[in-house]
């Protein structure tokens, strides 16, 4: 068994592919209009195409949003990342004008930080575990 699929809750999908692409370096894999509006919509890593895919499913199931604003009112991230330099990826995101709520911070043997995803949701990045 391995994981497939992660569903990051999403206020507007489009906003969140430019984000999600633009920013944060994913590439888009599925692009399948769902209903009048919304869209089955993954990104998936540049250096894993055939790996987990993250849908940008849209937030209008009502428990989204309370489940989410307590996240995000606790700092608590919905969802963490792995990059290899935490410290140069937050400059470099930061240089995008990403918002981070948690700057690097080591502890122990890992490094992370958190930032805003513009689309309702904290996420975390950290160093690869080894």
């Amino acid at each position: 068994m391995k994981i497939h699929l992660l569903s990051v809750f999403v206020d507007d999908q489009a906003k969140a592919l430019r984000f999600y692409t633009e920013i944060l370096g994913f590439v888009k894999k599925h692009d399948v209009p769902v209903g009048e509006k919304d869209r089955w919509l993954t990104v998936v890593s540049p250096d894993e195409p055939g790996g987990t895919e993250l849908l940008l499913e849209p937030a209008g199931h009502p428990a989204v949003k309370p489940y989410r604003d307590a996240l995000v009112g606790d700092g608590i991230p919905l969802a963490q990342f792995a990059v290899d330099d935490v410290r140069a990826e937050y400059e470099r995101l930061r240089g995008l004008g990403v918002h981070f709520v948690q700057e690097p911070l080591e502890m122990g043997p890992v490094t992370t930080a958190v930032f805003d995803d513009t689309c309702g949701n904290l996420i975390q990045i950290a160093t690869k575990p080894e």
